[in-house]
């Protein structure tokens, strides 16, 4: 089944937020790679806690944006602000890796965990990021092999493949 309808893909395309998705996912990743570095740092020597966290809250910062403006791009393409039928697992995922995001921010602000154990839960949802990323990578994939494809091969059904990742 493909992923998108052909109106769905020329919606996909006129669309201003697919650029805001594909600028945000990088940024993202590199926001990610930065404090995923400090954060190991720190566990690894104890130095740079203030760094650690400060990154942790910008990665978060950044999955929270990017996460409002894929729901606004899967509306604007799907007319379903999630869980629509092409990104539905992948949907579903980024609720997890934002509930894991989330807690480490209410634990950060409740002082409900130690610093250590702070760490940890980042590194937890780190660990779900990179899997809801790699499944965007995939849809986007398909995406791409999907459009290489000849016409008349194409089964016509919608998708969403820029995606957020959270």
């Amino acid at each position: 089944m493909p992923l998108y309808t052909p109106e769905e893909r020329k919606r996909r395309d006129t669309s201003p937020w697919t650029l805001v998705q594909g600028v945000l996912a990088p940024i993202q990743f590199l926001v990610f790679l930065i404090s995923l570095a400090l954060v190991l740092h720190f566990l690894l020597t104890g130095a740079g806690e203030q760094a650690a966290t400060l990154s942790i809250v910008a990665k978060t910062l950044v999955l929270y944006l990017i996460m409002v403006t894929g729901s606004i791009w899967e509306h604007a393409v799907f007319g379903r602000w999630l869980f629509a039928r092409p990104f539905f697992w992948e949907d579903v995922f980024s609720m997890l890796v934002l509930a894991l995001h989330t807690a480490y921010l209410a634990a950060l602000a409740f002082d409900l965990l130690p610093v250590r154990e702070l760490m940890l839960l980042a590194l937890a949802a780190y660990a779900t990021y990179v899997i809801n990323a790699a499944q965007f990578l995939l849809k986007l994939r398909a995406a791409r092999l999907e459009a290489g494809r000849p016409a008349q091969t194409r089964v016509p059904e919608g998708a969403r493949a820029a995606g957020s990742a959270a």
